[in-house]
């Protein structure tokens, strides 16, 4: 479910009355504690942070030209959504977070690939999130985008 915006508070003000708050909580708790250089800013339908093209002038290339997404925050139909494409791409952080989670939180962690999903909102871990928030730098990003990045595209040319 995308939400057309053109703003995070755009976007904030068109996601149900009920979740307003909580995700505004959530998106000052990530943009709060995340390192300096992200950009936030609203993409693919999601408020999130990416590496600006001045930083990273390569960009994403899913969509060449356009800045490398890092995180993002979206409002679904039955959940909120965190995207941490850190977590997805560097197992130690994800290992990392898995175990803390129980810790944070008294439900059991719903979690995609890169994705975990909020389904009750009293329950969202956000000093877990500021933690995991604080854990990678754009230049650790960078690194880690370009090494998963070469992998599959030497597969992909070796015929892998």
């Amino acid at each position: 479910m995308q939400i057309p915006a053109d703003s995070v508070n755009d976007y904030i003000s068109k996601i149900p009355e009920e979740r307003q708050e909580v995700f505004k909580k959530l998106f000052d708790t990530v943009n709060d504690n995340l390192p300096k250089g992200f950009k936030e800013g609203v993409s693919y339908g999601m408020v999130g942070w990416a590496v600006p093209l001045e930083t990273y002038p390569a960009g994403y290339h899913c969509a060449p030209g356009t800045p490398l997404p890092f995180m993002a925050l979206a409002s679904q139909k039955n959940f909120i959504a965190f995207y941490h494409m850190g977590i997805y791409a560097d197992p130690e952080l994800l290992e990392w977070f898995v175990a803390e989670y129980p810790k944070y939180s008294r439900r059991k962690l719903d979690m995609g690939k890169s994705c975990v999903r909020f389904k009750k909102m009293d329950d969202i871990p956000f000093e877990l999130i500021a933690e995991v928030s604080k854990k990678m730098t754009v230049e650790n990003w960078i690194n880690i985008y370009e090494t998963q990045f070469k992998k599959s595209k030497e597969s992909v040319s070796k015929g892998k």
